[in-house]
């Protein structure tokens, strides 16, 4: 049995060995670009021994000047295997085909905040993580590096609208379960954690991966090592009182973590009664406002209010995977 290499380290060493010998002896000179990127459990590294049964293997990303697109063809010259494991093939392309595809955005034209937040944070880490090979062209990793974080004011934008969603939900675990709805206050809970996980990504400014990846990638964090035992007891809390003395400790810590970026003036970050009701709650409509309130992109301003990225507005694989269908929802972003 072959020893499991991430792909990765082998798809780069497939380019070097096998790759780049190919393309030096057929096209000489050839201005290029190589890397592994786009789609798939191994860009984001995550890939283990279980990823080798299906669409898995060497492939490589070349990428070639407009003018040359076409005609850079590698025919069966690489064979099918590569150290043992399955060759998947080489791809050439050019790098805007590659961000228009992954993106629906021109790597060289102006990027607006509708365009920014009609983008899913995976189809971002799919641009952005993985490994450039070799940039001969000088194009790749510049692109790379323009999407590596959201603008100022669209994160703050963001960060608005995830705090506005802890604030919708915070006060409906403790009311669910009073009625005797255990089973709606616990689905309750969990959005909340979901939501506070989501909001750690964005107070660290990293882009979330797709579900498969969602928890382990928010250990990663540094907050999701101090959130993660809050989160744990919400989930497993047998009645809606240590599920609220669960996740109070967790809004504690993103409302301290909020303050400590000095985004805004310090908010207590205390949780208290909603109202007059027994249920302890952050009030995350607060750090929304205060954010909200230091945004100054007057394109970011006209944006609908509460609305949010396409992360926050949908969970829906389909819509959040394909790109022509998230593009569609920029019209949705034009009303003010």
């Amino acid at each position: 049995m072959t020893e499991f290499v991430p792909a990765l380290d082998l798809s780069e060493a497939f380019y070097r060995e096998a790759v780049r010998p190919v393309l030096d002896g057929s096209f000489p000179g050839l201005p290029h670009s190589a890397a592994l990127l786009g789609t798939g459990s191994e860009v984001l590294g995550y890939d283990t021994a279980r990823s080798t049964d299906h669409d898995w293997g060497a492939r490589v990303l070349v990428f070639v000047e407009e003018e040359e697109d076409g005609s850079v063809d590698l025919g069966d010259a690489l064979g099918d295997t590569f150290q043992g494991h399955p060759v998947l093939g080489v791809r050439v392309l050019t790098v805007r085909e590659f961000f228009l595809e992954t993106l629906d955005i021109d790597p060289l034209d102006p990027v607006g905040p509708i365009d920014w937040l009609t983008c899913s944070e995976q189809s971002l880490l799919e641009v952005t993580r993985g490994r450039v090979f070799h940039d001969g062209l000088g194009t790749l990793e510049p692109a790379r590096e323009r999407f590596s974080s959201y603008p100022e004011d669209v994160w703050r934008y963001l960060l608005a609208a995830q705090w506005r969603r802890i604030s919708q939900d915070e006060h409906l675990v403790g009311r669910s379960a009073e009625v005797g709805d255990e089973i709606g206050s616990r689905i309750i809970a969990a959005r909340l954690v979901r939501d506070l996980m989501r909001l750690g990504f964005l107070l660290e400014r990293t882009y979330a991966p797709y579900a498969k990846w969602f928890g382990k990638a928010f250990l990663e964090l540094d907050i999701g090592g101090h959130l993660m035992p809050s989160l744990s007891a919400a989930l497993d809390a047998g009645g809606w009182p240590a599920r609220e003395a669960a996740l109070t400790r967790a809004y504690g810590i993103v409302a301290k973590r909020t303050n400590e970026l000095r985004l805004c003036p310090p908010i207590d970050a205390t949780p208290s009664k909603f109202h007059d009701r027994p249920f302890l709650v952050i009030h995350g409509e607060r750090f929304s406002d205060a954010i909200r309130a230091t945004i100054r992109d007057p394109a970011v301003l006209s944006l609908p209010e509460h609305l949010g990225g396409i992360d926050q507005v949908s969970d829906s694989t389909d819509l959040l995977s394909y790109t022509k269908l998230r593009s569609r929802l920029r019209s949705h972003y034009l009303y003010s």
